[in-house]
């Protein structure tokens, strides 16, 4: 293969021949002779040439102009044309077909060999340039996003069908106007206009995308929209334009608050399966309903005192709700004895945490609850039940725990034992402080019951305002 496969159309054979030899010295291949243009027009289109050597005078109906003319509109192919005529009138014809070259007859090969490599080089350039911007075109084109350029003066000069669709403008119609008279942007909470899109789209930036605003199109429809605003420079780095993008976010705001229902529904659901684990322990154990809630709100109290983030103290809520539920494989006759528990029967009751670990375990809370149930009655020096844990082995969730439960315990009516009343309690836990129960936990249990911070009159009224779960206060029902 040579440098080029070039079509030479000449009615005289001798000088035909002699661009000929001189096209296959200067390493081209010929990719055919024609004599006419109606030859011509054939040949290019089965042969498919890189260029034409075009001769101005022809015999027939069609001379060289005529068909440099078809084989630009018709193939694209560039035409050089090789002629001694060189009046005005044929020149300014020849001027029409977007010529690549024109060269007087007679030259030598060096001429021939410039025009030809200066129109190949040119069509290669305007190829990939028409390549490039048919990639442009049809990456536009198929954006979901709408893309608005405009030029130094703020006016339309390009609409993407996506833009066109969302203005409800046919781009004809908007080329050329100022983008001020295409949309408006309001801001979603005053809807107020934004202060003027000639300072958003001001030439310094890029303006990163800004959500949530609101685009109102000339038919005053209001379409939720992000927009981000970028320049356009010139060679030379000159200011020459904006690119406007608009995203349409009206379906993931639709998404979002489907999403809101959803995780509030799931939050209700939540909240409705912890009060029935918790409600089927305590209808076997009727002499201590409520308990459970109680220990809970006191624990949050606790955890709220010391500083604990909301995560924490809404699975420390969850905890104290879901701390005895293991009660359900203790015998009835157990748990409402009036009488001190044997030893076997306090064994069986003992075991209330594991079984109670072993029912919260495989559910995919996003708090240690089973953990914290499991642990709620170890101890610091390690005499607790069930693993005889030590110190800082117990978690910090339990450790809280067990001081709110002793204190609730001890304050509270049991089948075997009228209430020992919250001063006992409180010297118990003051007694134990950092032997067996948490002194931070201690502490600050002691401040809220000395500030009268907490009591479980208030509690039973009410759930802690610190405690959540994402939605209306689980206790309140």
């Amino acid at each position: 293969m040579g440098k080029g496969r070039i079509l030479v159309v000449e009615d005289e054979a001798i000088v035909a021949l002699g661009i000929q030899a001189s096209l296959e010295r200067l390493d081209y291949e010929v990719a055919g002779r024609a004599s006419t243009g109606a030859q011509a027009l054939a040949l290019v289109e089965t042969a498919r040439p890189d260029l034409v050597l075009m001769d101005v005078l022809l015999p027939g109906g069609m001379d060289g102009i005529d068909a440099a003319m078809e084989v630009h509109e018709r193939f694209h192919v560039p035409v050089v044309y090789l002629s001694a005529i060189t009046d005005g009138a044929t020149l300014d014809r020849a001027k029409r077909t977007d010529p690549f070259g024109y060269v007087t007859k007679p030259f030598k090969d060096h001429e021939l060999a410039l025009a030809i490599e200066l129109a190949l080089y040119k069509s290669r350039t305007e190829s990939q340039l028409l390549e490039n911007e048919r990639l442009l075109s049809t990456t536009l084109g198929s954006l979901a996003e709408a893309v608005i350029s405009t030029d130094t003066q703020g006016r339309a000069s390009y609409l993407n069908p996506a833009a066109a669709a969302l203005l409800g403008l046919e781009p004809e119609a908007a080329l050329g106007r100022e983008v001020t008279d295409l949309f408006s942007i309001l801001e979603p909470d005053t809807r107020l206009p934004v202060t003027s899109l000639e300072e958003i789209c001001s030439p310094a930036g890029p303006h990163p995308l800004c959500e949530d605003m609101v685009l109102v199109t000339p038919s005053g429809l209001e379409v939720p929209v992000g927009l981000s605003v970028s320049p356009i420079l010139g060679a030379r780095g000159n200011f020459v334009g904006r690119v406007l993008v608009l995203r349409n976010v009206a379906l993931r705001k639709q998404a979002e608050t489907e999403l809101l229902t959803s995780m509030q529904a799931l939050s209700t659901a939540f909240r409705q399966t912890v009060r029935a684990l918790a409600s089927m322990a305590e209808k076997r154990d009727p002499y201590t309903a409520g308990h459970q809630q109680r220990v809970a709100r006191l624990a949050c109290a606790i955890g709220g005192r010391m500083g604990l983030p909301q995560e924490t103290l809404e699975g420390l809520e969850v905890s104290g709700i879901l701390h005895d539920v293991g009660k359900v494989y203790v015998p009835a006759e157990i748990l409402a004895k009036p009488a001190r528990l044997s030893h076997m029967e306090m064994g069986i009751m003992k075991s209330h945490s594991e079984v109670g670990f072993e029912i919260l375990r495989e559910v995919n809370f996003p708090w240690p609850v089973a953990r914290t149930v499991l642990e709620h009655h170890e101890r610091l020096d390690g005499s607790g039940y069930p693993g005889g844990l030590k110190g800082q082995e117990i978690s910090r969730e339990a450790r809280i725990l067990a001081v709110a439960d002793v204190v609730e315990a001890m304050s509270s009516h049991r089948p075997y034992r009228a209430a020992l009343g919250l001063d006992r309690a409180l010297e118990e836990i003051r007694a134990g402080r950092d032997l067996i129960y948490d002194p931070e936990a201690v502490d600050a249990c002691l401040g809220l019951m000395g500030d009268g911070g907490f009591s479980f009159e208030d509690a039973a009224r009410r759930a802690p305002e610190s405690v959540r779960l994402g939605a209306p206060e689980l206790l309140e029902e």
